[in-house]
């Protein structure tokens, strides 16, 4: 596929080669009101400051939709409404430096429950909605969260037997647990609300946990100072602007649905759509043609979805508004690429960051030319590099380590409770060490080769293959288990497990449902294997953990052992 070239218009980033030689983050700093101030709270520059400073209290912020329920929140709204929020979290002494779980579906809550933790500096653990007991254990229990705002469907799930530190459960619902706080009731009772919080820019200001391939998920430490990232992105990369409406379509479970789901558009005061409940198509043209979206962010795999609805889907829907489409989460296929420009008119423009990072790293631009297969250029004011396993820099077209200078603003600044496993991201100062393979071309491009650890990307969530296997060894039927991602066209990486029986056992679709299931009630459902394969025995490496090279090899059908 040939080179795309720039696209004319008038872009908020002009000239990349010039950015790259003049940008300093700094630069970005200026534009918050804590520069002359002092004063640091990421709510008020996401929300209050748009009420209070530009007069935009009456504008749409949040655009929501899921099923009947149909709702729009504008700035003012949702100043006041997370305010509320905290008055209940005051109320029940939940304060500075608390953890708060949220387990919520997409919802006006949840951004009404995020950005009032916020406002009072308590920090927040976002649970993404499709875990299960084991993995809500984990994160809430490592975290020491003092509270969770949940639902009455979801409660459940929490095992709270197991979570000592726990001690305010917030239902949104109508039946509401004994001993629950019921949160629609207590917002309803507030008659004063606290004043906003005003925290340091190192304050964090949540807590985000992700899989890593050791089966352990690592709390990774974001701060309110990641809004000068944010800002600098949604503005270079995702090219918003007065007059958007854009729809970022990530869960707020992860970092993309945080970072770009809501805080990067309100701190340049664009609306953003939520749409609830599952993938469909249909839904999907639907919310683009409504709410006349300009900015779409999404997946690989959602794009799929879209191309599968055919001609026929595409024509029932105006989406003429559509100018900028990004993508992230898995590799962008040429057969993607060569969709939308054929039927949007348009190229997507990839984007390469991680939770780590907290912001977009490596990126195409409207600006300049798009490789099809490049993740793109790095983002001006970050310095990047592939590194051997040593730290030193290799040359254009050679595969190694996708490393970033450290130091950039949003950058992750620590592992919580784990300060040794932080050190490992930076034992190759100053490089951050992605855990990515990729390889750059002569012109500075970069070309993503898929994780070194192995942990495996399917629809854009992140699964650790450890935990998977651990979870597969405790039933009574498997010996030992190694797990890997598989490819596949619709979800970029499904994954696969290799299946050592215990003696008495035989296989059975009955027992491979029965394994899937076990899975996705310990852990969540996008963990749960798509395909097993039974083996002799599982391969070990030296130090008898699971040697993922042969795996792979068996999944691409080149042999090993």
């Amino acid at each position: 596929m040939a080179i795309i070239p720039a696209r004319p218009g008038d872009h908020n980033l002009k000239d990349y080669a010039r950015a790259r030689e003049t940008f300093r983050f700094e630069d970005v700093e200026r534009e918050f009101s804590w520069y002359t101030t002092g004063r640091v709270n990421v709510v008020y520059e996401a929300v209050d400051r748009q009420v209070e400073e530009r007069g935009m209290g009456q504008q749409v912020a949040l655009y929501y939709e899921s099923g009947e329920r149909q709702e729009e929140y504008t700035f003012g709204r949702l100043q006041e409404e997370s305010a509320r929020f905290a008055a209940v979290l005051k109320k029940y002494g939940v304060q500075k430096g608390d953890r708060l779980g949220i387990f919520l579906p997409r919802s006006p809550e949840l951004y009404i429950s995020f950005l009032g933790a916020a406002r009072l500096g308590v920090v927040v653990v976002p649970l993404f909605e499709a875990f299960m007991a084991e993995a809500l254990r984990d994160r809430l229990g490592d975290s020491g969260a003092v509270g969770v705002v949940t639902t009455s469907e979801l409660y459940p799930r929490l095992p709270l037997d197991q979570l000592p530190a726990l001690k305010h459960i917030f239902v949104v619902g109508e039946d509401i647990p004994k001993g629950a706080v019921d949160w629609h009731r207590e917002m309803s009772l507030v008659t004063e609300t606290p004043p906003l919080e005003w925290v340091g820019r190192e304050h964090p200001l949540f807590i985000l946990y992700a899989s890593g391939a050791d089966g352990k998920a690592r709390g990774l430490v974001h701060v309110h100072n990641i809004m000068v990232g944010l800002l600098i992105t949604a503005r270079w990369v995702h090219d918003l602007r007065p007059g958007d409406v854009y729809w970022c379509t990530a869960d707020p479970g992860w970092i993309t649905g945080i970072a770009y789901g809501f805080l990067a558009p309100w701190l340049l005061g664009v609306p953003v759509v939520v749409r609830g409940g599952r993938f469909n198509a249909e839904d999907w043209c639907a919310t683009l043609a409504r709410y006349r979206v300009s900015v779409w962010y999404s997946a690989p795999t959602a794009f799929r979805m879209l191309m599968s609805g055919g001609d026929e889907l595409l024509a029932r829907y105006d989406l003429n508004r559509l100018r900028h489409i990004l993508s992230v989460g898995e590799p962008l296929t040429e057969e993607v690429m060569e969709w939308s420009l054929k039927k949007l008119g348009q190229p997507i423009y990839d984007t390469w960051w991680m939770s780590e990072t907290g912001m977009n790293m490596i990126c195409n631009y409207r600006c300049m030319p798009v490789k099809p297969g490049s993740i793109g250029l790095p983002l001006p004011g970050i310095h990047a590099a592939i590194v051997d396993d040593e730290g030193k820099e290799l040359p254009p077209g050679k595969i190694g380590n996708l490393a970033i200078r450290s130091g950039w603003p949003a950058q992750f600044r620590a592992v919580w409770n784990d300060p040794a496993r932080y050190q490992q991201y930076f034992q190759h100062r100053p490089w951050f060490i992605s855990g990515d393979a990729a390889y750059r071309d002569e012109e500075g491009y970069y070309y993503f080769q898929g994780r070194v650890d192995g942990v495996i990307n399917t629809s854009g969530e992140r699964v650790g293959p450890a935990e998977v296997e651990s979870r597969l060894e405790e039933h009574p039927a498997v010996a030992r288990a190694g797990v890997a991602g598989k490819p596949d066209r619709l979800r970029g990486e499904i994954v696969k497990a290799f299946i050592e029986l215990n003696p008495g056992y035989r296989w059975s679709e009955d027992l491979a449902a029965e394994l899937r299931n076990f899975v996705k009630t310990g852990l969540a459902a996008h963990a749960a294997p798509r395909e097993f394969e039974v083996k002799e025995s599982i391969p070990l490496t030296r130090d008898g953990r699971v040697d993922r090279r042969v795996l792979r090899e068996w999944i691409l059908g080149l042999g090993g052992r």
